[in-house]
């Protein structure tokens, strides 16, 4: 049975925030309204991805949040999470449902309706589009055209979440392409009160 998620509101962490201040943000952000979680860790080598997968992990169980692994499949499947995301230049889907549960999520980055369709024939359960605004998080990401990303909602059934440099500012902007979901870095990790951030983007989002 595949586990149930909602990527209304995604929060993704960033590079090797360190465990104590990245747990009770986690807690704030999920008060205000975070509806998934997921842990990126490019840079930290594996016994440290998988300590810190593992805190996070217990923190979201008490809080019934899913925890997504982005890239690492085998630090996923060790703390036993609820999904993982990969890119187009990580493992294949094919590849990775060979090894995952079948109940756990996958979810992939797309950034061109080919790269969609492909992704919804392979088993994905959700796609990461974008980067839809210019992101401090990953500065050499060219900006998606939103028109794009309509197509790309429109050509596919499942869920479609918008990523890349979203604030509660400019999340407006996206209300036409009617996405399933926002993904946010920065806007919420970085906030003065992560749980007003979630919150106000949800408001703006979703109203």
């Amino acid at each position: 049975m595949k586990y149930n998620f909602d990527c209304k509101l995604y929060l993704v962490t960033e590079e090797s925030t360190p465990t104590e201040e990245l747990l009770p943000m986690i807690q704030k952000a999920v008060s205000g309204g975070v509806t998934l979680v997921q842990l990126r860790e490019k840079t930290s080598d594996g016994k440290a991805f998988y300590e810190k997968a593992l805190q996070v992990k217990r923190i979201l169980d008490t809080l019934s949040i899913p925890l997504i692994i982005n890239d690492r499949v085998d630090v996923a499947l060790a703390v036993e999470a609820a999904g993982i995301h990969v890119g187009q230049t990580d493992l294949p889907i094919e590849a990775v449902k060979k090894i995952i549960p079948d109940s756990m999520i996958v979810g992939i980055s797309a950034h061109t309706e080919e790269e969609a369709l492909k992704a919804e024939k392979s088993g994905a359960d959700y796609i990461g589009v974008g980067s839809v605004f210019p992101t401090s998080s990953k500065p050499d990401a060219k900006p998606l055209p939103h028109e794009t990303l309509g197509r790309i909602k429109d050509s596919v059934s499942i869920p479609v979440v918008a990523i890349g440099g979203i604030t509660e500012k400019n999340v407006e902007q996206l209300h036409p392409y009617q996405v399933d979901g926002i993904a946010v870095v920065s806007s919420i990790t970085r906030a003065d009160d992560p749980k007003l951030a979630a919150q106000l983007l949800l408001k703006n989002a979703f109203y």
